[in-house]
C-alpha cells in the first residue's frame, strides 16, 4: 500500500486514479510497461467487466483486480489518503464514471484526485481491418442476403466499385476516394470471407494478405533483398523480370484479361508487345475497331492511357450537353 497519513493541520493527498485503456485489436496481456508498473503499485485494481479479455492475463501476473463498478463519489472517496485505483476500462470506456467525475470536478465540492488516462495498448496500422474482417464474418453468418452470395454473383460488384474509385480518383474528390477504396477493400474481404466456405479449396482473407506480402517481397529485391535501383525504369525492370520466373508463360499476351474494356485491352497487347521488343505489326483491315486500335497502341507507346483519355473527352461532352440542355431553358 502506498497511502500516506496527513499530518494534523495539512490536506490529505486526494491519491490517484488511473484509467486504463486497451484495444480489442490487440492480444491480451500484450500491456505497455507504464500499464504494468501503474497495475503492480496500485492500491486498488477495479473493472466493472467481469468477462474482459484482460482480466486473466492481468490475474495470472498475480494482481488482484475486483469486479466493481463504483460511482463517481465512491472512487474519490477511495483514493483519499494518497491511495491510487487503477480502473480497467471496459470496452464502452466507463462514461458513467467520467461524467460523474467530470461533474464532482466541476462542482467545487470535494478534492479530486489526479486523474490519469494511460493507454496500455495500442492499435498498430491497418488495426481497423481486424474490424472489417470481425463485421464481414458476421454479416456473412447473420445476413440472408450475403450468406447466400457466391463468387460469381458479386462478380460485377467488383467491376462497378472499380469503375466508381477511378471517377472519384478523376474527380479529386478526396471524401468520395475514401469511401470508394473502402466499397473497393469491401469487395476483397467478401469474396475471401465466401472462399472461407469452399468445402474443396478453402483460404482466408489471411491467405489472401500472406500471398500478396510473399509476392510484393519477391517483386522488389531492391528493397528487401540485394539488389539495387535508383529510377522507376530500373523497378519495372525488376518487376517484369521476377515476374516472369514466377508465371512461366509461353506468350506475352498470358494474363491479359479479354474482358476489359477494348481500349484498355489494346493498350496492354501493345504494352506486352513494345516491352518484350516482339516486332509484331498492328493487323490492317479496315474499319473503326482497326482504327481504334492504332489510336490505343499510339498512345500507349506515348505514355498516355488510352482509356483515361477517353473518358476525359467523354466528361468534356458531358459538360457541354449539360450546358446545352441548361441554355435551352
Amino acid at each position: 500500500m502506498n497511502a500516506t497519513s496527513a499530518a494534523p493541520g495539512t490536506t490529505p493527498d486526494p491519491g490517484r486514479i488511473v484509467l486504463l485503456t486497451t484495444s480489442h485489436r490487440v492480444a491480451p496481456g500484450l500491456l505497455s510497461w507504464p500499464a504494468w508498473q501503474a497495475l503492480r503499485t496500485a492500491d486498488r485494481v477495479l473493472c466493472a467487466d467481469g468477462a474482459h479479455p484482460q482480466l486473466p492475463y492481468l490475474r495470472e501476473a498475480g494482481i488482484r483486480v475486483d469486479e466493481a463498478a463504483p460511482a463517481a463519489e465512491e472512487l474519490v472517496t477511495s483514493c483519499a489518503g494518497g491511495h491510487t485505483v487503477v480502473v480497467v476500462a471496459t470496452g464502452e470506456g466507463d462514461p458513467a464514471l467520467t461524467d460523474g467525475l467530470a461533474r464532482l470536478a466541476g462542482s467545487g465540492r470535494v478534492a479530486m484526485p489526479d486523474l490519469e488516462l494511460l493507454p496500455a495498448s495500442y492499435d498498430l496500422p491497418g488495426a481497423r481491418l481486424l474490424d472489417l474482417v470481425q463485421v464481414m464474418d458476421r454479416i456473412r453468418l447473420e445476413c440472408p442476403w450475403s450468406s447466400q452470395r457466391t463468387h460469381k454473383g458479386l462478380a460485377k460488384y467488383a467491376i462497378e466499385e472499380a469503375y466508381e474509385l477511378v471517377e472519384a480518383i478523376e474527380d479529386g474528390d478526396r471524401d468520395e476516394l475514401r469511401e470508394e477504396l473502402g466499397d473497393v477493400l469491401l469487395q476483397v474481404v467478401f469474396h475471401a470471407r465466401i472462399a472461407e466456405d469452399d468445402l474443396d479449396a478453402p483460404f482466408s482473407i489471411d491467405d489472401v494478405a500472406g500471398t500478396i506480402v510473399a509476392k510484393l517481397i519477391h517483386r522488389h529485391p531492391h528493397v528487401f533483398g540485394d539488389e539495387t535501383a535508383s529510377t522507376p525504369e530500373e523497378v519495372r525492370e525488376h518487376w517484369l523480370r521476377t515476374k516472369a520466373v514466377e508465371k512461366q508463360r509461353t506468350s506475352v499476351t498470358e494474363g491479359v484479361p479479354l474482358g476489359q474494356p477494348g481500349l484498355a485491352l489494346a493498350a496492354k497487347l501493345a504494352s506486352r508487345v513494345r516491352t518484350a521488343g516482339l516486332p509484331v505489326p498492328l493487323p490492317s483491315g479496315e474499319g473503326i475497331g482497326y482504327e481504334l486500335l492504332a489510336l490505343a497502341a499510339r498512345a500507349e507507346s506515348e505514355g498516355t492511357d488510352p482509356e483515361a483519355a477517353l473518358r476525359a473527352a467523354a466528361r468534356a461532352y458531358r459538360d457541354a450537353i449539360r450546358e446545352a440542355e441548361g441554355a435551352g431553358d
